[in-house]
This record gives C-alpha cells, sequence and structure tokens, in this order.
C-alpha cells in the first residue's frame, strides 16, 4: 500500500494511547485520499483499537471494520479474529493477554472503589467483567452511554484480555 509513496501522518488532536504515544493517522499523499486506517480496515487486515478519537471518525472506522467483518476480507477471513462469545469462558481464557472483540448479554453493572464492573454472567468470577474507570464518565457521557443502562442488553466490546 505504501511502498514507493509518500506518507504523511495527521495527528488526531490531543490524543494519546494508554503507554503516551501520540496518536495520529498515515495518509497517502494526494488530496482526499482516504487514512492507512481507513483503506487497511476496509481490506480487512486491520481491527479498530478502543481509542479512537472524535465519534464520527470512530463511526467511520468502525462500519468499515463492519463491511469487512461481514465480508470476511482478511483477517476476518480466519476464525483467530472472530468475535467471541462472552459466555465461552474457556475460549476467553484462551486469548488472554491478546486483543478481542466479544460480544454477548449484560448480566449486571455494579460499581465499586471507583470502578464500574459491567458483568457478562451471574457469576462474576466465573464471567467476563469489563472494568470502565469512573474517570471514564465524561467520555462515556459525550458518547451517549451511561453504562448502568447495559443491563440485559447485547452489547460488543474491544480490548485486551
Amino acid at each position: 500500500m505504501i511502498a514507493e509513496r509518500s506518507v504523511g501522518l495527521r495527528r488526531v488532536p490531543e490524543a494519546v494511547d494508554r503507554y503516551g504515544r501520540v496518536l495520529a493517522f498515515g495518509e497517502l499523499a494526494g488530496a482526499g485520499a482516504p487514512s492507512l486506517a481507513h483503506v487497511m480496515l476496509a481490506r480487512g487486515f486491520a481491527r479498530v483499537a478502543a481509542q479512537v478519537g472524535d465519534l464520527a471518525c470512530a463511526a467511520e472506522l468502525w462500519r468499515q471494520e463492519r463491511i469487512a467483518r461481514e465480508a470476511k476480507l482478511g483477517l476476518w477471513s480466519e476464525a483467530y479474529y472472530a468475535v467471541r462469545g462472552a459466555d465461552d469462558s474457556d475460549g476467553l481464557a484462551d486469548d488472554l493477554g491478546h486483543f478481542v472483540v466479544v460480544e454477548g448479554r449484560v448480566a449486571s453493572v455494579r460499581e465499586s472503589g471507583g470502578t464500574l464492573y459491567v458483568n457478562f454472567g451471574r457469576q462474576w468470577s466465573r464471567a467476563l467483567t469489563v472494568t470502565i474507570s469512573r474517570r471514564n464518565d465524561r467520555i462515556l457521557a459525550a458518547a451517549g452511554l451511561e453504562p448502568r443502562q447495559l443491563e440485559g442488553r447485547r452489547v460488543r466490546v474491544r480490548g485486551f484480555l
């Protein structure tokens, strides 16, 4: 995609990842050229990371990923990259330390010590639980999300196990 081509970087305003690295989009030279992220997602050669910038940009990235996933393009043709079921405890245990996309029904949402726990099973100690720091309330509110309203709903989450 980029061999012998000019590539520019467009910084994502005020965005850094959890390791403190500055986030930027790589773009091929030329007016109106899509970002490399968009091209890679559309071809099924990437997955959207948890932190993607503004909502409009995130929606477009997720749309590109969804289209490629439904068409089983690129990595989506391999079982390793399939969306995991939240009720597959054994399979998820095999994915510890890896980036995964998991979907399931939220059994409960609880708060303790400044952390929200989104539980995908009745026994939180034996099921997938997603943790959300209360310091992210502002980000969730801006996205129109209230974690406590997720109870009983089917939810797709992504990140490192």
